[in-house]
């Protein structure tokens, strides 16, 4: 039951305080690294999307509109190796104008006006890239040529009328996609955040593409401060029929229903994340990619040219080893 005054009775006031509407389970086990990658030859560092095609790994980077980058990990340190392709001008996807002006002029700051967020593949080898400026996806196929996506239009629209995609700089930030090309999600970053699922042949949202849409704070893992901050979602991965939201604040994944975007269970990295060497001057968390498969899932670090205390400043990617059972064990977070 919710609170209907100001002043709320016995303990139900607890209920009333913003900052615990989206609370973060202390029970989540956590995941344990097997290896741990710097990632050379990207210029601006800022690596926000990593995605296996075909045995291939690629990553990309937000500060670059024209590019993906094929990854060479024959060594520890994984190599960058760029794709140019040129987008096309993006399109008018709904958002409002404030949102796209502030987008352009953002833009021009960054020398990137799209701002790419995740990366996806489909079983044909097409990339699957997510603007976050113009909440729009960019597909650009095995050959290099790139074109936008038509989304329904009812896409924005519904996200926007349950909350989402409401701030600039916080708007579409994942993408996973299934093997056919057929279907998508879409995770909108935090204020508020949420699951979106497209349906590509033929749907329209007409009965609403939101899966998932809230709006709160959670208590950071202690070494970030006391201070609640906005929960939100960095990245998306769809295995073995499930779909794998990476929740950057809260330092963990969770495997969720992809036809519902309901939690099942969660996993933690925070130990790793946190651990002393491994720690960067940020309050929010720096991770911004993910892919799994059955052995284990990879995570990789936007770390903004930042320099952790132990003086890396490459972009990371992580290794962890799949849980004991596997990511799809039934048994389920409370």
């Amino acid at each position: 039951m919710g609170c209907r005054s100001v002043i709320c009775l016995n303990w139900r006031w607890l209920a009333c305080l913003p900052w615990l509407a989206l609370p973060v389970a202390a029970a989540t086990p956590e995941l344990v690294l097997r290896a741990e990658h710097p990632v050379a030859g990207i210029p601006a560092g800022n690596l926000s999307g990593l995605e296996r095609c075909g045995g291939v790994w690629w990553a990309l980077s937000d500060r670059d509109d024209d590019r993906l980058y094929r990854l060479d990990t024959g060594a520890p340190e994984w190599r960058a190796v760029p794709e140019t392709f040129a987008a096309p001008e993006p399109p008018d996807t709904g958002l409002p104008t404030h949102l796209r002006a502030a987008a352009r002029a953002r833009g021009a700051l960054l020398d990137g006006l799209l701002d790419p967020e995740g990366l996806a593949c489909d079983a044909r080898g097409n990339r699957y890239v997510v603007s976050e400026s113009f909440a729009a996806v960019l597909v650009v196929d095995p050959a290099g040529d790139a074109r936008w996506l038509p989304l329904p239009a009812a896409v924005v629209a519904g996200a926007r009328a349950r909350g989402l995609l409401r701030q600039v700089n916080a708007l579409f930030e994942g993408i996973a996609v299934d093997g056919g090309g057929t279907t998508l999600w879409l995770a909108a970053e935090r204020q508020g955040r949420g699951l979106v699922r497209v349906d590509l042949a033929g749907g329209d949202c007409a009965e609403g593409c939101v899966l998932v849409a809230e709006d709160g704070d959670i208590q950071p893992p202690a070494a970030l401060g006391r201070d609640p901050l906005p929960a939100d979602f960095s990245a998306l991965s769809l295995f073995g029929g499930k779909l794998f939201t990476l929740e950057r604040l809260a330092h963990r994944l969770c495997r969720r229903d992809a036809e519902t975007g309901a939690v099942e269970r969660c996993w933690s990295y925070a130990a790793t994340a946190l651990a002393d060497h491994r720690r960067y001057d940020s309050r929010y968390g720096l991770a911004e990619a993910l892919w799994l498969d059955e052995h284990g899932a990879f995570i990789g670090l936007d770390n903004n040219q930042l320099a952790r205390l132990d003086g890396e400043d490459r972009p990371l990617v992580w290794h962890f080893a799949a849980p004991a059972g596997g990511w799809l064990d039934s048994a389920s977070t409370p």
